[in-house]
């Protein structure tokens, strides 16, 4: 079994997804989920029905009812945001390391070709940090430090795939039309 299959394999997520390992809300995206259950709250004491509520707000009517009951049962400081759901797993040293290790190139850990795969990544990070992350949440991590993946190069014969690089345009992983892709 080959490196990358076997860290796959060990890291393998089970169960529902985690704001934590996925990247979690910005700090704007949190204040902004606030400010509408709050606009919720001033609708709820004129007495507006939650599908109303729902729709003006464009927002689901399970999430108004429960912002509703949570409202009854312990008033508007209960719609409060909670902060962030965690610390980020790996702290802004550790990346720096990590980014210490993928600059040593794929070869330094067995792999052959010389681009990084997500799998790869994550097998890195699992074996110097003793960190899991989901594949998708090791993209987002990279996309969050200015990471971008790199497509192989057209024509070629497809056996060298594509991989992830440092972004060198300072885009930060923007894609083409100028629309954050991760």
């Amino acid at each position: 079994m080959s490196p990358e299959a076997d860290a796959s394999r060990r890291v393998g997520y089970v169960g529902e997804m985690r704001y934590a390992q996925g990247g979690g809300l910005t700090a704007e995206r949190r204040e902004f989920r606030e400010r509408l259950r709050l606009k919720a709250v001033e609708r709820f004491a004129r007495g507006e029905t939650n599908a109303v509520i729902a729709r003006e707000l464009r927002v689901s009517v399970r999430s108004v009812q429960r912002w509703r009951r949570a409202w009854q049962q312990a008033g508007e400081r209960a719609l409060d945001s909670k902060g962030p759901a965690s610390r980020p797993r790996l702290s802004p040293a550790q990346f720096r390391r990590l980014e210490a290790e993928l600059a040593r190139g794929p070869a330094a850990y067995g792999w052959s070709g010389d681009r990084w795969t997500l799998e790869r990544i994550q097998a890195v990070i699992v074996r110097r940090f003793r960190v899991t992350y989901t594949v998708q949440g090791v993209r987002k991590l990279m996309r969050r430090h200015g990471w971008t993946y790199v497509a192989p190069a057209a024509g070629g014969d497809g056996r060298e795939p594509g991989g992830w690089t440092r972004a060198e345009d300072g885009r930060g992983g923007r894609s083409r039309r100028g629309t954050r892709t991760g």
